[in-house]
């Protein structure tokens, strides 16, 4: 009996195992995730991504452990953040808070909108980063009328959240195509016709998303950076004081056999 007891915790723990996997894999769905730029040494690119972070996203989702005064450390003046960064009457120590109401954006969307503090960190899988999901995420919208915002994803389908960057992209339609594989017949993306121009070219949209996921990535660990410079320096003096400690053990027991 204890056996097979035993038995059954074990097949148990093997199918929440593969339930767990397959929710995962389900859970990234849609197509490939392309290879997000890293910038998040760029300056410039921090700033034009904290921007365009708070005219396009911030209208519905927070960033509750991030400060707007934080963004000092991508080069910004407190002045600076107050003039152009500062759209509601938030002060410049003041966290990043959504401006719509959870009640009204949860009968909108179907579900309040989701913080975006450490979206970059939790949003990796077995295709790539959270970055690269991201930075495939915002480039693979299209409109969809049977949807209730109007819109798609191919990398995360059915989505319920509209294209907040669609003027800058403007309009444009996925384009598949049939493979017959083992004897079915699946639709499998192919490329992306233009149907109406954005404000951007697609090149310069590609390079807004890219400085707007590296932002996102910067929040998630603002002293990442600094801890890597640091990292590198401790291993460097590690490595000196182990030689040196290594050579001044040489020294005492050099008489001594």
């Amino acid at each position: 009996m204890k056996t097979t007891g035993f038995s059954k915790k074990v097949m148990l723990a093997l199918v929440v195992a593969l339930g767990l996997t397959v929710g995962a894999h389900a859970s990234e769905g849609g197509i490939p995730w392309d290879k997000a730029p890293n910038r998040t040494n760029d300056m410039g690119a921090l700033q034009n991504g904290a921007k365009l972070f708070v005219n396009y996203c911030l209208n519905c989702h927070s960033a509750a452990f991030m400060r707007f005064n934080r963004l000092q450390d991508i080069g910004l003046t407190n002045q600076q953040i107050k003039d152009n960064l500062l759209v509601t009457n938030a002060k410049v120590g003041d966290t990043m808070k959504a401006a719509i109401d959870p009640k009204q954006a949860s009968e909108w969307f179907g579900a309040n909108p989701p913080d975006l503090s450490v979206i970059a960190r939790s949003r990796a899988g077995s295709q790539g980063s959270g970055a690269d999901y991201l930075y495939t995420y915002m480039r693979t919208f299209y409109q969809d009328e049977s949807k209730p915002t109007g819109w798609n994803n191919l990398a995360f389908p059915n989505i319920g959240m509209p294209h907040a960057l669609w003027e800058l992209q403007g309009d444009r339609r996925p384009v598949f195509e049939s493979v017959t594989a083992h004897g079915h017949s699946t639709q499998v993306f192919k490329k992306w016709e233009q149907v109406s121009p954005g404000t951007l070219s697609p090149e310069q949209y590609d390079q807004a998303v890219g400085d707007l996921v590296s932002y996102l990535q910067w929040m998630g660990e603002p002293v990442q950076n600094t801890r890597v410079r640091i990292g590198v320096w401790v291993l460097i003096f590690l490595g000196v004081f182990t030689f040196l400690a290594w050579r001044l053990n040489a020294a005492y027991w050099k008489d001594i056999k």
